[in-house]
């Protein structure tokens, strides 16, 4: 291996550029990472990946990311726990819907406060 010091220098000139590329990502000292920055990573919020499954179903009306562009209601900008309450109301019917009371009662409980999280954390997440 004496006789290769070529391939040394090349394998330790990429470990620190992996190396300098992971502490940069994670905001190191002197990264230039603002402290506001930092703080809006701290409330990114990780929605659950059968979350986002099961609100693929709502993105043709409501918008990908809940942002509606024709006559349905945006649900962008919402909390999850609103979402949550809203999507239930519709299933038991005390809140009246001609299409939504027909969706809700497709999901369970649980489904439903999935759909709340993801939208309600995309929402939050791309502000």
């Amino acid at each position: 291996m004496a006789g290769k010091p070529g391939i040394r220098l090349t394998a330790f000139a990429l470990l620190l550029m992996v190396f300098a590329a992971g502490s940069s990502a994670q905001g190191g000292v002197g990264s230039g990472v603002s402290t506001q920055a930092k703080k809006g990573e701290a409330r990114r919020v990780e929605s659950s990946p059968r979350g986002q499954i099961l609100a693929l179903s709502c993105t043709s009306c409501h918008g990908t990311d809940g942002k509606s562009v024709g006559i349905i209601p945006s649900i962008s900008g919402r909390s999850a726990d609103y979402l949550e309450t809203a999507l239930k109301a519709f299933k038991s019917g005390a809140r009246y819907s001609t299409v939504m009371s027909r969706h809700a009662k497709g999901y369970s409980d649980s489904e439903l406060r999935l759909i709340a999280e993801y939208f309600g954390t995309v929402s939050h997440n791309n502000k």
